[in-house]
């Protein structure tokens, strides 16, 4: 059986980069940049990794993006997210000029809803709740074996 496009089929194909940076011991949050039907760009958490702080999932899906389309605007593509981004990453979503984001779990502490709402334009499509559970499931799983190996 041949899994159609939607929503929730590209938020499990994010949450698969999340479980990378799983794996990589890095906040487990991934983003996947879609046009059309075809995923353009992926990327997970890796500030540990790289030692950088702007290594955030999103700023990583929208950097491979762009290098595939050779330009800086996205206008065409759609960005999932498994936890709302901060408001760095919000702003270069923005700027990509990204007319739909997706996320999955709302981020309470860091979400950059709780900072700066007005930061994406008013007229972006910004959906969330899609696969919340198993991405919340995830960050929790993680901070909770981080708790216990300190």
């Amino acid at each position: 059986m041949i899994e159609s496009f939607t929503d929730e089929y590209f938020m499990k194909k994010a949450l698969e980069e999340a479980a990378l940076a799983y794996q990589e011991d890095e906040v487990p949050i991934g983003a996947v940049v879609v046009m059309g039907n075809t995923i353009i760009g992926r990327g997970h958490n890796q500030i540990e990794r790289l030692n950088d702080v702007t290594a955030h999932a999103e700023i990583l899906a929208i950097t491979a993006a762009s290098a595939y389309l050779g330009s800086k605007y996205l206008k065409e593509c759609k960005i999932y997210v498994t936890l709302e981004p901060c408001v760095m990453c919000a702003y270069a979503i923005q700027s990509a000029q990204l007319p739909e984001m997706i996320f999955a779990a709302d981020d309470p502490k860091e979400g950059y809803r709780q900072f700066i709402p007005s930061v994406v334009h008013a007229q972006m499509l910004v959906k969330s709740g899609i696969l919340a559970e198993k991405s919340s499931g995830l960050i929790l799983e993680f901070f909770n074996n981080k708790r216990k190996r300190k």
